[in-house]
C-alpha cells in the first residue's frame, strides 16, 4: 500500500453520553467515496446502571449503517421501525427527505453489565435521492456474503467488490469490507476495488513497505485504490470507498446535503417540531446551541 496519501488517528468525541473515535469527516479528507462520516464505537465496558440512551435526532440526505462487533443497540425510528441490532448484522436507514431515530440499550440489558462496541457509518445519497421517501433495511449476520482469500476471512458487509454483492440496499458504487486474519498475511486487492478507498485498523498491525501501522489509525489511499499491504497476526481492518460524487457534500450537525440552503431549512424544522416522531419516544435532542 505505498500510495498511502493521508493517515488520520482517531479523535475522541461525546454523542451524548458515550464517547466514540471519530475517524471522518476530517479537515484535510471530508469524505472518501460516498462515505462522509465514521465514528467507532467503543470497546466500552458498561456497569450495571449504564447504558446508551440517544434520544431521538434527525437526518437527511444520508443512509445511516450501524455494525457491531459487540453488544446490541435498540432501533427505534419515525417510520415505525423497532428492531435490535446484534453483532454482525446490518442496520441501513435511508433518511432522504428527513427521518427521525433514537438508539438506546435494550430493556433486556439494563440492570446488568455490559459491553458495546462497533461503527456507525454515514454514506451520502446522490443527488437525485437526496429528498427520497426514507425507508429502513436490517439485514441479519448470516446473510452478508463472507468468504476466504489468501488466507484472509473477508465479508462484504455493504457495496459489491470481488465478484460480490452485499444485500445492503446502497444507493451509489461503494464498499465496506472486512479483513480478518489469524496469521500474518499478503493482501493484494488487485482491481476489485475502485474510486476512492481507505483502510481501518481496528486490532492488530498493517504493514506497508518499511513502514508499519497499529490500531485506530484510518489510511487513505492516494491514488484512489489500495495497493497490497501486509497484515500482521490477529489483525482486523476494514477496507471502505467508492465512487466520490462530482457535487460536494455540506454537513451540518446530523443533516448532510450537496445545497446549503437545505442545512438551514432542515435545522429551522427540527427546531420548530416539524420532523416526524418516533412512536413511543417522548424525549429528542435539541439542536446544539453552538452552531
Amino acid at each position: 500500500m505505498s500510495n498511502i496519501g493521508l493517515i488520520i488517528e482517531e479523535r475522541a468525541a461525546n454523542i451524548g453520553n458515550f464517547m466514540v473515535g471519530r475517524l471522518l469527516p476530517f479537515r484535510q479528507k471530508r469524505m472518501v467515496g460516498p462515505f462522509a462520516f465514521i465514528d467507532h464505537m467503543g470497546p466500552a465496558k458498561m456497569g450495571a446502571e449504564e447504558n446508551l440512551d440517544v434520544p431521538p435526532h434527525p437526518h437527511i440526505g444520508l443512509s445511516t449503517l450501524t455494525y457491531l462487533f459487540e453488544g446490541a443497540i435498540m432501533h427505534r425510528d419515525s417510520i415505525g421501525s423497532e428492531v435490535e441490532i446484534m453483532p454482525g448484522a446490518v442496520n441501513w436507514m435511508t433518511a432522504g427527505r428527513g427521518v427521525v431515530h433514537s438508539e438506546r440499550t435494550p430493556e433486556r440489558m439494563r440492570g446488568t453489565p455490559k459491553r458495546l462496541h462497533g461503527m456507525q457509518i454515514w454514506v451520502a445519497l446522490p443527488t437525485e435521492l437526496e429528498e427520497t421517501e426514507p425507508s429502513f433495511t436490517h439485514i441479519p449476520a448470516e446473510e452478508i456474503p463472507t468468504w476466504e482469500r489468501e488466507g484472509i476471512q473477508m465479508k462484504l458487509i455493504a457495496g459489491d467488490a470481488f465478484g460480490k454483492q452485499s444485500p445492503v440496499p446502497a444507493h451509489s458504487p461503494l464498499y465496506l469490507i472486512e479483513l480478518k486474519s489469524d496469521q500474518p498475511q499478503t493482501f493484494d486487492p488487485g482491481d476489485a476495488l475502485y474510486g476512492e478507498s481507505g483502510l481501518y485498523i481496528l486490532e492488530g498491525e498493517v504493514h506497508s513497505e518499511s513502514y508499519r501501522f497499529g490500531p485506530g489509525k484510518l489510511l487513505i489511499a492516494q491514488n484512489s485504490r489500495l495497493c497490497s499491504f501486509e497484515m500482521g497476526a490477529n489483525t482486523t481492518v476494514y477496507l471502505f470507498g467508492g465512487e466520490p460524487f462530482p457535487e460536494n457534500r455540506f454537513i451540518d450537525w446530523n443533516f448532510v446535503s450537496s445545497h446549503r440552503d437545505r442545512l438551514q431549512q432542515a435545522k429551522t424544522d427540527w427546531i420548530d417540531r416539524r420532523f416526524p416522531e418516533v412512536p413511543g419516544e417522548t424525549e429528542f435532542v435539541l439542536y446544539p446551541s453552538f452552531k
